[in-house]
């Protein structure tokens, strides 16, 4: 296909996933359900308009090779390492039930040979890492409990892929050499390239960014961070591993550098430009003929995919110590088919495994999860109806919880509900253990239950959506509720569930954005702690002192500006708040007005 040809057709799928995104945001749709729709409906299964798709495949594999890049810098490996539950456990627990169920039903019930069940039940198991990375990031959700664990298990999936490149070549028919022996070679040799690629990487990237950042050159930084990233790729895939491990690497070590930053910022826009050419490059193989011509089968895999990796995704996350909120999101955000199931089906192809017939039928299921599944992550915090189900496993599994109290907590009254202990729920903590003021802590991490009951502190594992937690935490008899969590929709289900208890109690909540104050208000919080206002009024205030403006003008200022702005505060905090701002900037001034005080006395 001459070049010509090539930015036509691009430009016809870019068109497409342009029109179908403007229309489905208005419905409020997520835009990687459009860039699939309009790949299904320009390719050579729709339309036909894009009728040579080999250019935006290999674009799409860059964008996969980006994403897998970036991940690494997002993750480094000190974070791999804090991550390791999720990683090494969950993903396990994962991909070992889902491949063996699948086996287990292709193999026992359809009566298919065991290397054939192996390769589908396997490539089943496998999420796409674009799409959940792309739905948590949109929702804010990277770092919440179900965000962390969904995480973990997508960088297990894609370190498997590599065994499993050198594995599937060995099940084919034809192969008459010993498989044990051909993967043991394999393993090692992986073993040996991917120990070398991260020794070089550790030695010579420092030194080559160090180089590079001295020419101040923009441009030179940017062609070598992808330089590094599709090298590191291609070194990989030279080895016969997958060019996306090769990509994670590079990531993963350039992370560690003090460059990591300035790469991400580089990095992300060409990512997103290329992930959005892989999605409609997924849509292309979807095929609506299948489901014209296989019905019953094509619903079933589609059903199969979605409900089964839904379930077995929710008992992994369980397993690994996640509480039954967590888990069944988590459980949603893994509930489709992955782009590296293609590349396992793919394998399978070339090995004589997997007929054309069947690729078609398995890759258009896929596609077809991946649109439903990406609904049903919009709509996951208000699909509640598997957690009561996993309640019972979560009480066996998880670390002592609220319910299973000592006798001294299970006599709180007049105390403080912290719920959520990351870093401002541990400064709250320390305050409070400080002030002696008795206090109690939910958490749904298990490792952070863990270290914080190491230190000392009255913490426990729960869901403070549950009513259950909340009647063994006392609501009632509360002096205050504290919500320092990072789920938008558990901290508003947690103020309707607390309210439900008592319509007294004060809720003290914190939220990232100003637009969700009056929700949460409305709902029945106290006081509403905003990180942007409470960002920006700080940061008004030190620009204001810096710029030589005395303390009196700069509190007036600020004052005014945010009631111009709407954003006063509560009208019965509103001494309080004003008292406290013009003691700050006081103190910023180098100003004691106690100080003043006595002087003039």
């Amino acid at each position: 296909m001459h070049p010509p040809e090539i930015l036509g057709q691009l430009a016809i799928a870019a068109a497409a996933s342009v029109v179908l995104a403007i229309f489905f945001a208005r419905l409020r749709i997520p835009t990687t359900i459009a860039f699939l729709g309009a790949g299904a409906l320009v390719g050579p299964n729709g339309l036909g308009l894009v009728h040579e798709s080999e250019a935006i495949t290999l674009l799409a594999e860059f964008g996969v090779v980006m994403l897998l890049f970036a991940i690494g810098l997002e993750f480094s490996l000190g974070r791999l390492a804090f991550i390791w539950r999720p990683v090494a456990i969950g993903g396990t627990v994962q991909v070992s039930l889902t491949t063996a169920i699948g086996f287990a039903f292709l193999y026992f019930v359809a009566e298919d040979s065991a290397s054939r069940a192996f390769l589908f039940a396997v490539a089943c198991s496998l999420s796409s890492t674009a799409i959940v990375l792309r739905a948590l990031a949109d929702r804010d959700a990277l770092d919440a409990p179900h965000g962390k664990f969904t995480v973990g298990a997508l960088i297990f999936q894609d370190l498997l892929v590599v065994p499993l490149t050198m594995i599937i070549p060995t099940l084919s028919p034809e192969n008459d050499s010993n498989p044990a022996i051909e993967v043991g070679v394999a393993v090692v040799k992986a073993a040996v390239a991917v120990v070398g690629a991260v020794l070089l990487a550790r030695l010579v990237m420092p030194r080559l960014f160090q180089e590079v950042d001295r020419t101040r050159s923009r441009e030179l930084f940017l062609l070598t961070v992808l330089g590094v990233g599709l090298g590191s790729a291609w070194v990989m895939s030279e080895f016969g591993l997958s060019l996306a491990l090769g990509a994670f690497l590079a990531g993963l070590v350039l992370a560690d550098t003090d460059y990591r930053e300035r790469a991400v910022t580089d990095a992300v826009p060409i990512r997103d430009a290329l992930t959005s050419i892989f999605f409609v490059s997924l849509g292309m193989l979807f095929d609506i003929r299948v489901f014209l011509d296989h019905p019953v089968v094509a619903i079933s895999i589609v059903a199969a995919l979605v409900l089964g990796k839904w379930t077995t995704g929710a008992i992994a996350a369980i397993t690994t110590g996640f509480a039954s909120r967590a888990s069944w999101l988590g459980g949603i955000y893994l509930s489709h088919f992955g782009e590296f199931g293609f590349v396992v089906l793919t394998l399978g192809t070339a090995s004589g495994l997997v007929t054309d017939e069947e690729m078609r039928l398995v890759v258009t299921a896929g596609v077809a999860s991946m649109m439903i599944s990406r609904t049903l992550m919009s709509a996951a915090p208000s699909l509640r109806a598997g957690e009561a189900v996993l309640r019972p496993l979560e009480r066996i599994l998880r670390a002592r919880g609220i319910d299973d109290a000592q006798r001294r907590e299970r006599d709180l009254a007049d105390h403080v509900l912290v719920v959520g202990f990351g870093i401002a729920g541990t400064l709250i903590g320390h305050a409070l253990k400080a002030a002696r003021v008795r206090f109690v802590v939910l958490e749904l991490n298990a490792d952070r239950v863990r270290q914080g009951r190491a230190q000392g502190y009255p913490i426990y594992y729960g869901d403070i959506t549950s009513p259950e937690a909340q009647n063994h935490a006392h609501v009632r008899q509360a002096r205050a509720i504290v919500l320092v969590i990072n789920d938008p929709e558990a901290a508003r289900r947690a103020i309707a569930a607390a309210r439900s208890i008592s319509e007294t109690v004060p809720i003290i909540c914190r939220t990232r954005y100003l637009r969700d104050r009056d929700t949460l208000l409305a709902l029945g919080a106290t006081e509403v702690v905003c990180e942007e206002l409470e960002g920006g009024t700080e940061m008004a205030a030190q620009v204001l002192l810096w710029s030589g403006v005395d303390a009196h003008t700069s509190r007036s200022l600020l004052i005014n500006t945010l009631e111009v702005q709407g954003h006063a505060p509560l009208s019965h905090r509103r001494d309080e708040w004003i008292t406290a701002l013009e003691h700050d900037l006081e103190h910023h001034n180098g100003n004691d007005p106690e100080d003043e005080d006595d002087g003039a006395a």
